[in-house]
């Protein structure tokens, strides 16, 4: 996936959710900036992120998150990679420790833009994330990277009430509920 697919695979994104439809052109948007995949854009850029669930669909592997100290799901910066389902995927390892991790299908599950507190020189601005959505297994041991304080299996009815009902981790939770079980 290149800056081009990534365009492509945006404009042919389709959800029934209303904020998340309304957010899909500020995407597309963004591809267009030759900064858009570098923490150097201030004003914001793109981020990959990986939904985790296991194959029976009933936990999603979530992470309390260091300097934001909310739980969340894992991804990270691009940091100059145009690939975001390689991001994701590279951030879904670094952060879990997991090498069962099998991307479910390669077209985009969710994208959110949502924004960063500013934090020391840091000013607040956007991420642009690019979600997809990863298998694991969730007997595999976790091992926490620095990024994190925790991370954990969490059962489905259990994520509303940890991540204080966040409106896209919800979102990716009802996608998820609504996608074929894969056993």
């Amino acid at each position: 996936m290149n800056r081009q697919t990534l365009r492509e695979n945006l404009e042919n994104y389709r959800t029934p959710f209303e904020e998340e439809a309304a957010a899909v052109k500020d995407f597309i948007d963004l591809t267009y900036d030759d900064l858009a995949f570098r923490r150097e854009r201030i004003q914001g850029h793109f981020t990959g992120s990986a939904w985790i669930v296991n194959k029976r669909r009933t936990h999603a592997l979530l992470t309390l998150h260091r300097k934001l100290n909310r739980w969340l799901q894992l991804g990270g910066h691009a940091d100059g990679n145009e690939n975001l389902r390689e991001v994701a995927m590279n951030e879904a390892r670094e952060e879990s420790g997991l090498t069962s991790l099998r991307l479910v299908d390669s077209g985009i599950f969710d994208v959110d833009r949502h924004i960063i507190p500013k934090k020391g020189e840091i000013p607040e601005h956007f991420h642009y994330d690019v979600r997809f959505l990863i298998e694991a297994e969730i007997d595999e041991p976790l091992v926490i990277s620095e990024e994190s304080k925790d991370l954990a299996w969490i059962p489905f009815d259990r994520v509303e009430d940890l991540t204080g009902g966040n409106s896209s981790i919800l979102r990716m939770l009802e996608k998820t509920s609504k996608s074929e079980i894969l056993i």
